[in-house]
């Protein structure tokens, strides 16, 4: 039993030794290298910010800078044609007077003598054209537009909305080759059609059409589809007012000047936009497609909503309340809430 006592005695000794030693040392430089990791974390994250601070502040600069340029040229412009029609409308009323005048208070024969300088007078007032509108008379607002800008808002909205629209299909918009889940998010396409819906007016009728339920006239949105399932489908927004019934590009998503699209068929992917198709080279397949819509701001951005990468992006000024697009001939797709 002493030797047994022994032994446990020389292990807990050792153990002892084990435990001094990784609280002198180990713990030690762990702490130490907490702190100095924390350190570096720190120097970076402020090292970072400082630098997106500081493009932020120059670009700010450099942006108000163009536009109050914009902005004064502008003012300039309408000053000066104030100035010259200003002059032009006093003319005309000096020359309308003196015929006036000439009509009204001169006899026969002193009408005679003076026609050369009355005709010289009516000539005159002849030279004054109409005015007419100019864009020089207009504020650009392109002048304010900027990639960076545009980058950095879109890759902050994208990580940092924290929720999607919760949006649903309108069944009355329903093309009848598709057909509609429970949830009134996943839209399918079927060859054979097995049913009919009952005509209304928003039912397209020969594109595999559907339109959101829900619709947006103010405000920043974004919703995601998930495309995985299929080769072939639309995804984008549209007014209301998108025509349902003609078998021409009226209706047909992004042929026609009230909606924008992203579209894949086979390998090929396009965005589309009144008749204006652009191909595109993904480096990889979209699972799901993210749509945001800035309506104040009157910006579209199409992304891949894995790895929040935007796809291409539409500027326009809405006039409409929009809805989402959806289109598929191929398999399903699912709005993602």
């Amino acid at each position: 039993m002493r030797n047994n006592l022994v032994d446990v005695c020389e292990k807990l000794q050792l153990r002892l030794a084990s435990v001094e030693k990784f609280t002198a040392e180990t713990l030690s430089n762990k702490s130490q290298g907490v702190k100095s990791n924390a350190s570096d974390a720190r120097e970076l994250i402020i090292q970072r910010l400082n630098f997106i601070r500081e493009i932020c502040e120059n670009e700010e600069q450099r942006l108000l800078e163009v536009i109050h340029d914009e902005e004064e040229q502008v003012q300039q412009s309408i000053l000066t044609q104030k100035t010259y029609w200003m002059e032009s409308q006093q003319k005309l009323v000096d020359i309308k007077s003196y015929l006036v005048d000439t009509l009204t208070k001169m006899d026969d024969s002193a009408l005679l003598k003076r026609q050369k300088e009355i005709f010289e007078r009516a000539e005159e007032a002849e030279g004054i054209l109409e005015p007419v509108d100019s864009n020089k008379l207009n504020f650009n607002l392109s002048c304010a537009h900027s990639h960076l800008l545009g980058n950095l808002w879109a890759s902050a909205a994208m990580i940092c909305i924290a929720d999607a629209e919760d949006l649903h299909i309108d069944e009355k918009t329903l093309h009848s080759s598709l057909m509609l889940s429970e949830s009134k998010k996943r839209l399918t396409f079927v060859k054979k059609k097995v049913h009919s819906y009952p005509d209304c007016p928003e039912r397209f009728a020969h594109w595999p059409n559907a339109l959101g339920l829900e619709s947006f006239q103010s405000g920043l949105h974004t919703w995601t589809v998930d495309v995985r399932n299929s080769c072939a489908y639309k995804v984008g927004l549209a007014y209301s007012c998108l025509p349902r019934k003609s078998s021409s590009h009226e209706s047909r998503l992004g042929y026609n000047s009230s909606s924008w699209v992203f579209s894949r068929y086979d390998e090929e992917y396009t965005v589309a936009h009144d008749g204006q198709l652009k191909t595109l080279d993904l480096l990889r397949c979209p699972k799901s497609i993210g749509v945001m819509v800035d309506y104040d701001g009157g910006e579209i951005l199409f992304y891949d909503a894995d790895a929040c990468a935007i796809i291409h992006s539409y500027r326009t000024k809405f006039i409409l309340p929009i809805h989402a697009a959806l289109a598929v001939a191929d398999e399903s797709i699912a709005i993602v809430h």
